[in-house]
């Protein structure tokens, strides 16, 4: 368990995250019980009962928090215009996002029958869906269309796909959002020469 960051965050309600996301990520969550998360807290189940009536509710909360920032981001996105600058900054900013819910989507990968049961599963859809409409033109061609739905599987995947590549995971990171600029870039100058085809600024 990773006790300075529950040292770093006080309060009860985030201690809970923290070592529910920790057993879960463990030891998966269908085998993680409440009790046993009450047990790593040393607090009684009824202590935590307070906060989170279940594991969903631990894991649905976890979501939102961690998440948040895409929210906004995706708020952001929307009342901008629709521009090449615009584009790359969503993508810069929801690859700091990223970054920051990294153990929450290290769950999401390791857990992937769970999470689609679960109602995690639709709102992280929901929101990707958002992050599509802001960096995809309406009315792209397909090729483009796929391309800025590439970029986003980019920068999910690229994080788990590169474990086993050298390098330092800053390094990683900065070359797979340069991909996926990239790929949103492109998709931008075919939808914008007025023809949809490739072409290169």
């Amino acid at each position: 368990m990773d006790s300075g960051r529950q040292q770093r965050r006080g309060n009860t309600r985030q201690r809970i995250q923290d070592v529910a996301l920790d057993l879960f990520s463990e030891q998966g969550y269908e085998k993680t019980s409440l009790r046993e998360i009450a047990e790593h807290l040393q607090v009684t189940k009824a202590a935590l009962y307070y906060h989170f009536k279940t594991k969903e509710d631990i894991l649905l909360s976890l979501f939102e928090d961690l998440t948040r920032p895409i929210d906004e981001l995706i708020e952001w996105g929307k009342e901008q215009p629709h521009t090449l600058e615009t584009k790359r900054e969503v993508l810069h900013r929801y690859s700091d996002a990223l970054d920051k819910a990294s153990p929450l989507f290290r769950f999401m990968q390791e857990n992937q029958a769970t999470v689609r049961e679960l109602s995690i599963g639709n709102l992280f859809k929901d929101r990707m869906l958002g992050l599509l409409t802001i960096i995809k033109d309406p009315n792209a061609a397909l090729t483009d269309q796929v391309r800025c739905v590439s970029a986003l599987f980019t920068m999910h995947a690229g994080k788990f796909a590169l474990s086993e590549v050298d390098g330092a995971p800053e390094e990683k990171r900065k070359a797979v959002l340069e991909v996926a600029v990239g790929l949103v870039t492109q998709a931008h100058a075919g939808t914008h020469s007025g023809t949809g085809a490739d072409t290169h600024e």
